[in-house]
């Protein structure tokens, strides 16, 4: 298809010319990728530029957008409350259209502002942040949370009282050792605005899904874990990645630390506002007596912490994983509605694909017509690729159903990243390094 625009014109002269993206061949290992479509818009990025932080109240309403440059502001320069009281801090990605094209071992990924033949609707969706919390400040109905509060309603971690005070205080941080069922209940406690009524969410496989291709197309690279690098390239393209993010800790340290709770305040990166960076973090000296431990959190957009630092549990995702005597198969199921999201049953779910047998970096993913960013195949590495990894087990007997949790947590290295999976656990199960995002799905 080529680009055509008319002597004089300045507007591209076909709807076509509206797209921009990249192509991937499936059997190049190299993460770098070819973009695709006008130039100009892989410099304007007119999608991804329209991702913003923002207060939403529970209504579903935007209170008001925040600094484009400091999000301890709103976008009138008065100082921001996020404390929660005015609403939930969340990023708007807005509604956009994407296609996937498949020409023998090309992948074509394309997405536009506009309803272009043959592309599908993403809709106007917001993901928290920051890593979810939960209000806890009327105990029958705790509420999923993206706010900077340090009060003891909104204690992260598995809310212990006994370490206020002192360097393990998880005041501050993000909610974890929750299942993800408990995750979902909390997000509903919001009450029934957005989508079929039930808007509220916790992490969503949509949201994490939309991330991920932005980013892709955006960076034109598949390794999320290349070193950052501010500076576009001669042509004003964005290059190389957001770097390790929080995920080279060592674990035995970390779990003296504090037994592999979370230790990344929310709104780390707040002075980044709505750009892509990292904000470097030192770690308390308890951590590592007498060595100063540096980390760089990072932000895409407006999302602290994309990958890394703590696994999220990912609603609207399910797995069904077959014993070798029982099928041998590892299916992926989906589900768009939140109105029929459940943990006992595929009804309501649709079969995307089969996952890998084994685990391993992943070299192929599913795709498909809806993009699914979960493998088909591992045998990739850290930096070929898609550069992330994928941990999965087979059950002895029987049928496992089991949730997905994405992005890795702080000593996963470089196995961490946007497309990292986890389906090994059902969803009633809870970890110390298990937390969520907030998501909201307007109706």
């Amino acid at each position: 298809m080529g680009i055509f625009i008319g002597i004089g014109n300045t507007k591209p002269t076909f709807p076509y010319d509206y797209y921009y993206g990249v192509q991937i061949n499936v059997n190049v290992a190299d993460p770098a990728l070819t973009r695709v479509g006008r130039p100009e818009l892989h410099v304007t990025l007119p999608v991804q530029s329209l991702m913003r932080r923002c207060l939403i109240n529970d209504n579903g309403e935007v209170v008001t957008y925040l600094h484009p440059t400091d999000s301890t502001k709103t976008d009138t320069g008065a100082t921001a409350d996020l404390t929660g009281t005015t609403g939930q801090v969340m990023v708007e990605i807005p509604k956009h259209y994407r296609k996937f094209e498949f020409d023998g071992t090309t992948i074509t990924v394309l997405i536009s502002l506009y309803n272009l033949p043959g592309f599908h609707e993403v809709p106007k969706m917001y993901r928290s942040a920051y890593e979810a919390t939960i209000d806890r400040t009327v105990s029958t109905t705790p509420k999923l949370a993206s706010v900077v509060n340090k009060t003891a309603n909104f204690r992260g971690g598995n809310n212990n009282t006994a370490w206020d005070g002192t360097y393990r205080s998880l005041l501050g941080l993000p909610a974890t050792a929750t299942s993800l069922t408990n995750f979902r209940k909390y997000a509903r406690n919001r009450g029934e605005a957005g989508l079929n009524g039930c808007g509220w969410n916790c992490d969503l496989y949509a949201a994490q899904l939309a991330t991920y291709w932005l980013y892709v197309i955006e960076y034109a690279n598949l390794n999320c874990q290349a070193a950052y690098n501010a500076e576009p390239t001669s042509e004003g393209y964005k290059q190389g990645g957001l770097g390790n993010g929080v995920t080279t800790l060592n674990g035995t340290k970390w779990n003296a630390y504090n037994s592999y709770y979370p230790f990344i305040p929310c709104g780390t990166t707040n002075s980044l506002g709505n750009r892509t960076g990292v904000v470097e973090f030192t770690m308390p000296d308890e951590y590592d007596t007498g060595v100063v431990t540096k980390v760089s959190v990072p932000s895409y957009r407006g999302i602290e912490n994309p990958f890394g630092h703590l696994w999220s549990w990912t609603d609207g995702c399910k797995c069904e994983i077959q014993s070798e005597a029982d099928g041998a198969k590892s299916k992926f199921y989906v589900c768009d509605d939140p109105a029929k999201f459940q943990d006992s049953s595929y009804n309501d779910y649709d079969l995307r694909g089969e996952l890998p047998r084994k685990e391993g970096y992943v070299k192929r993913l599913m795709v498909g017509e809806h993009g699914e960013n979960m493998p088909t195949e591992v045998g990739g590495s850290s930096t070929t690729y898609f550069a992330d990894y994928f941990y999965t087990n087979i059950p002895a007997s029987g049928a496992a159903m089991r949730g997905v949790l994405f992005g890795g947590y702080a000593s996963s290295g470089a196995a961490a990243g946007l497309a990292s999976a986890f389906a090994i656990y059902t969803a009633s199960f809870t970890l110390a390094y298990f937390g969520s995002r907030l998501c909201f799905i307007p109706a």
